[in-house]
């Protein structure tokens, strides 16, 4: 699995590099068939806009968005929410029944 870092309107320091591939190698434990996943980090004011796009095998992008003042907490909110998408699809998938 790639990981893409990407910071507009603010350049992303290693920490935060390093902090966003960390959260993000987790993700396949939800679903193990994510190929990309690409990290937008926005400061376009005050807060912390932090935008996930997961590119996984058939199926379209699984996006999730969040802000906070706060990029630590930013990150774990839209990673969570990824996540649960990644999980959701996954279940869907495994009990979809089959006509035999």
């Amino acid at each position: 699995m790639q990981i893409n870092v990407t910071g507009r309107h603010l350049a992303v320091s290693a920490a935060m590099e390093e902090y966003a591939h960390k959260k993000c190698e987790r993700l396949p434990r939800y679903y193990d068939r994510i190929q990309t996943v690409d990290v937008l980090i926005d400061k376009p004011g005050r807060e912390f806009e932090v935008e996930l796009i997961a590119h996984v095998d058939r199926h379209d992008p699984f996006i999730s968005r969040g802000h906070a003042m706060d990029y630590h907490a930013c990150m774990d909110g839209v990673v969570d929410k990824l996540s649960r998408q990644l999980a959701e699809h996954k279940e869907k998938t495994r009990n979809r029944k089959h006509p035999g």
